[in-house]
């Protein structure tokens, strides 16, 4: 599973969490095995009225579908269609909270219309991917940011996966900046994180790196505490524990996310 989130997080098919701030057109993931892509994701995101990233729009080409979904509207092959949407290649469904994509060459895709994305693969695709979301071939850390003898930062590592369209406007994210150290939100994120509702997911999911990410959130939100600082990081570690088989309590109250 591949996934993004929040304050412009990256999970990797091999488990590495990432930042990664652009905001221009970018290959999410896609089959790089051979000349002709079986698959390829898009994504783009834009920040909101509330100035946190959100994703615009995913465009995705399955064998020779093309899909561009936005918030509330799926279109294939440049025609709006009703959800559920079926065809020989795929099945597309919505409802209030998330649009889901299942294609039959062995991807799902299931977006909140909103900052979370997450693309599940078949493991046909091992060692055969690339994009923001990696290789693919089990080690976390290998060729999504060495190069040889160099090694990359997640942003230029980011900004190379750019799809350069002629009459786009957008900046490359600065390869230069140092993320801040975060380290006095640590204890409130290690407290929202091993609340009782997750007593299960620590045996399933890498606790730390969602700690990590939280903390991230927590200082780039310098003291907004608003929904999406607090609880863009959690949702997606609840989303990830029950996708890795664990059950999530009831974390979400009327006065908490």
């Amino acid at each position: 599973v591949c996934s993004t989130w929040g304050n412009n997080h990256f999970k990797t098919f091999d488990g590495d969490i990432y930042q990664f701030p652009g905001i221009c057109e970018y290959n999410f993931a896609s089959d790089c095995s051979g000349s002709y892509k079986e698959f390829s994701v898009h994504i783009q995101r834009a920040l909101n009225h509330k100035n946190h990233p959100v994703i615009q729009y995913i465009l995705i080409t399955i064998k020779d579908f093309t899909v561009y979904l936005r918030p509330k509207v799926a279109v294939v092959d440049g025609r709006i269609v009703k959800t559920p949407y079926y065809s020989s290649a795929m099945l597309i469904e919505s409802n209030d909270i998330y649009t889901k994509v299942y294609a039959k060459l062995g991807l799902i895709l299931i977006w909140n219309q909103e900052d979370a994305l997450m693309v599940e693969l078949d493991s046909k695709y091992n060692n055969h991917t690339c994009g923001l979301c990696g290789d693919y071939n089990g080690v976390p850390v290998y060729n999504e940011f060495i190069n040889g003898a160099a090694s990359y930062n997640s942003i230029t590592y980011g900004n190379l996966q750019k799809i350069s369209k002629p009459n786009a406007r957008c900046e490359d994210p600065d390869e230069t900046q140092a993320l801040p150290s975060c380290n006095g939100h640590r204890a409130e994120c290690e407290r929202l994180l091993t609340s009782s509702a997750f007593d299960d997911c620590q045996l399933h999911v890498n606790l730390e790196m969602y700690i990590q990410a939280c903390m991230q959130d927590k200082c780039a939100c310098n003291g907004n505490e608003d929904a999406f600082c607090l609880c863009s990081t959690i949702s997606e570690y609840s989303r990830q524990c029950s996708h890795a088989g664990g059950r999530p309590g009831e974390w979400r109250t009327q006065y908490f996310c």
